[in-house]
């Protein structure tokens, strides 16, 4: 027999390990690459639409029509500089791609839009026109657009066109990136619990092999032969479980790719174009690294037992970098920073955990009976040698808390948001060219009709001053315009506001403001506010506060009789609730007034629910990791507790000698599993509750601008509670099976997987 067939000749006596690692390889292989790959992908999709969009114009029709591709030709022939710009978008999986054309384009020299250049073609997401027109034959959704390079002017257009910035939606940037990063971090959150998980299963089976180890010593074989080939031997197995894991991160990826793409687009308007799929070799070795670290970071690890153990007591480190993490997260400064502190407060307590749990297993046990004694220190004996498995199911569970808890939050608060927003029944867009006034006389004159209210959207520039220059400079901010202020809109709940807020703002003695511009600029209720509306300057008090979820930008709403007739509105519709009077006598009467028989009205429920749908999808891919990587540590302890149990079986058959029958020996396993995994549930439910806070009062403003509030679910707290009770009764039942049979008595006590009495 060989050295290597020695060594392997473990795996054989406990398969259940070489199973316990390849499935936790695996299964962390193919989360991390899954989330991986959206983000990736998502990163690389945002960057390919700002550098599509950048500076851009394109032409519309004065009639309100969509561009066909007989424009483009007509706009050609009389010798402009135009060109297609077609966006499909493909069933799920694929994804969005462009069909440009590279020769129309030359006439944009250097300034092409996206890659429309010589090198349009040489893969996603850009394609031939051609092929992307067949593609909408086909079946698959087009949005057809016609560029022209951003130094033409307006009176180079024919008269039936005009311009038009080309933009799909608002910078992205830091949002995005925002966002991206939070998938980041979760990504690392799972490394990490999977590096817990391999070194404890790991370091396990290294303290069961002690024996071997030690004979192949006195057989000569050196240490260092010895520590290569348990190397070689974690290099196979994980480059064997590697690529299943990242194929199988790829169809979750590709599964949750659609819904993934509807988030992308719907929250910062940028579309998941199809990009390149990447190769295996890069998360093969990211794998790879990552178990090997946490395999072998230390070089002793043959003199060491499992567990973390340590010459410096980790109350002197671990209480420190809890109190430097804590206060890096009560005052961030940037998301880098919050994201530093967040870590070094995961690290004290994977630290702390286990010594804590241990010490108060062991507390108030002298002068109990001799059983009661010794289910404490048997108790605290786990809470040490299981400390790695231990700390991975208590960050699993706390970040599930803090997810489920995130997005119930949401959910409960966007659906009121959206209530309220959306309280009237109907919503009327005014068309381009026709004057909104003629649409509010009617409505005016009509009897029978329900609240409504005009709505016009614009922009603004709002002058910031400083200590040293009274003149200041200016942001960019939107402007929210609502005449008159009624009911649709005073049941509003406001964030903070000054008494009589409505009233004030319907006076047009005061604005407000959304959240984050209060929170960008400093802004609260009573501070001064100055602002352009078209040609004029206005300095008017901030009366009110409001939530605007969901949008990085600033805004501020004022009432409609404050708008000068220099200001241009980007953007108009009506508002309304149609009474006692038929939708279609009211949409009649306005095709009417403005001279259009194609009018736009949606229906505010149809829009609700359509907005209900958006935000399922928007937490679809946190949810299912989120899950997962719970499935992933409750499997894991559940293998490593049933393991490390075995090992201690003569222990727990001492308790026969002591008189115990079999079912009172069953009943004090399931007692100390139980109790085991209970106690994880209830240590991860303060991490849990903080990491809640972290999210809504520290990450959400920082990355997005806007908070939500702080709500717990107790419900769910137990139900994790019973998940974590029924791993340990599943370890309990399992035990029963090494409890049947003889285990011989170990030669020396310590020899053990156990390592302690």
């Amino acid at each position: 027999m060989t050295v290597f067939s020695a060594l392997l000749s473990h795996y054989r006596r406990h398969p259940l390990q070489l199973l316990a690692l390849a499935l936790m390889i695996v299964l962390a292989t193919m989360l991390w690459t899954g989330v991986s790959h959206l983000t990736d992908r998502a990163r690389a999709s945002l960057a390919q639409s700002e550098q599509a969009i950048a500076g851009q114009q394109q032409l519309v029709r004065e009639d309100g029509q969509a561009v066909s591709v007989q424009d483009f030709a007509d706009l050609r022939r009389q010798g402009l500089c135009v060109m297609p710009w077609l966006e499909v978008q493909r069933p799920s999986p694929e994804g969005r791609v462009i069909g440009v054309d590279p020769f129309a384009s030359a006439c944009f020299g250097n300034e092409a839009p996206g890659q429309a250049g010589v090198d349009a073609l040489n893969g996603e997401p850009f394609l031939d026109i051609a092929e992307a027109a067949e593609m909408v034959r086909q079946g698959s959704e087009g949005d057809l657009s016609l560029l022209v390079p951003v130094d033409v002017e307006a009176d180079a257009v024919p008269s039936d066109y005009r311009l038009k910035d080309f933009s799909m939606g608002p910078a992205t940037g830091e949002l995005g990136e925002s966002f991206l990063l939070n998938l980041d971090a979760l990504g690392v959150l799972v490394l990490l619990i999977t590096a817990l998980l391999v070194r404890s299963v790991y370091q396990l089976g290294l303290v069961q092999r002690r024996e071997s180890f030690t004979l192949l010593r006195r057989f000569g074989v050196p240490a260092a032969r010895v520590q290569g080939l348990l190397l070689t031997e974690m290099v196979g197995l994980t480059c064997v479980c590697v690529i299943p894991g990242i194929w199988l991160g790829r169809w979750l990826a590709e599964m949750l790719g659609a819904g993934f793409g509807q988030v992308l687009e719907n929250l910062f308007d940028a579309p998941l174009y199809a990009v390149d799929g990447g190769g295996f070799a890069m998360p093969a070795m990211i794998m790879v690294a990552v178990v090997l670290l946490a395999c072998f970071a230390d070089q002793r690890v043959l003199m060491r037992l499992p567990g973390v153990t340590g010459s410096v007591p980790a109350w002197w480190f671990g209480i420190p970098v809890l109190g430097l993490g804590l206060a890096m997260v009560a005052w961030p400064f940037t998301l880098g920073w919050l994201f530093v502190g967040i870590a070094l407060v995961f690290v004290a307590v994977g630290l702390l955990t286990p010594r804590l749990l241990s010490y108060v297993a062991q507390w108030g046990a002298e002068g109990a009976g001799a059983i009661t004694l010794w289910q404490r220190r048997e108790l605290a004996v786990l809470f040490r040698r299981l400390a790695l498995p231990v700390v991975a199911l208590q960050f699993a569970v706390a970040m599930v808390l803090a997810i489920q808890a995130l997005v119930t939050t949401f959910e409960d608060t966007f659906e009121r948001w959206l209530a309220q927003r959306l309280e009237a029944e109907f919503y009327v867009e005014v068309p381009v060219q026709a004057a909104a006034e003629d649409g509010v006389r009617y409505l005016e004159s009509l009897s029978g009709l329900g609240d409504w209210h005009l709505v016009q959207r614009g922009a603004t520039q709002v002058r910031q001053e400083t200590r040293r220059d009274r003149a200041g400079s200016s942001v960019a901010a939107d402007v929210f315009s609502i005449s008159p202020i009624g009911p649709l809109v005073m049941g509003w709940t406001l964030l903070d506001a000054v008494p009589d807020a409505w009233d004030k703002l319907a006076a047009g003695q005061g604005v407000m403001v959304n959240e984050q511009l209060a929170r960008r600029q400093g802004y609260r209720p009573a501070d001064p506010i100055g602002f352009t509306l078209g040609e004029q300057f206005l300095e008017l008090p901030v009366v009110g506060v409001y939530a605007d979820y969901g949008r990085p930008e600033g805004e501020i709403l004022v009432v409609g009789q404050i708008l000068p007739e220099t200001f241009t509105a980007r953007f108009q519709s009506l508002s309304l609730n149609p009474g006692a009077l038929p939708i279609a006598e009211i949409e009649l009467g306005l095709a009417a007034v403005w001279n259009n028989d194609n009018l736009t009205i949606r229906d505010n429920a149809s829009i609700r629910s359509l907005a209900s749908g958006v935000f399922d999808q928007t937490f679809l891919i946190t949810r299912a990791i989120t899950v997962l990587t719970l499935v992933l540590a409750g499997t894991s302890l559940l293998i490593m507790g049933w393991v490390f149990f075995t090992t201690r079986a003569w222990y727990y058959r001492l308790l026969f000698v002591w008189g115990l029958s079999r079912r009172e020996v069953a009943g004090q396993l399931r007692w100390l599993a139980m109790f085991l995994t209970g106690a994880v549930a209830v240590a991860a439910l303060p991490l849990g509750v903080w990491l809640t806070w972290v999210l809504v009062s520290r990450v959400n403003p920082l990355a997005f601008g806007w908070s939500l509030p702080m709500a717990v679910y107790p419900g769910f707290w137990l139900e994790m509670l019973a998940l974590c009770l029924m791993i340990g009764l599943a370890i309990a039942l399992l035990m029963r099976r090494q409890l049947g049979g003889g285990v011989p008595a170990p030669a020396m006590a310590n020899v053990t997987g156990g390592g302690e009495r």
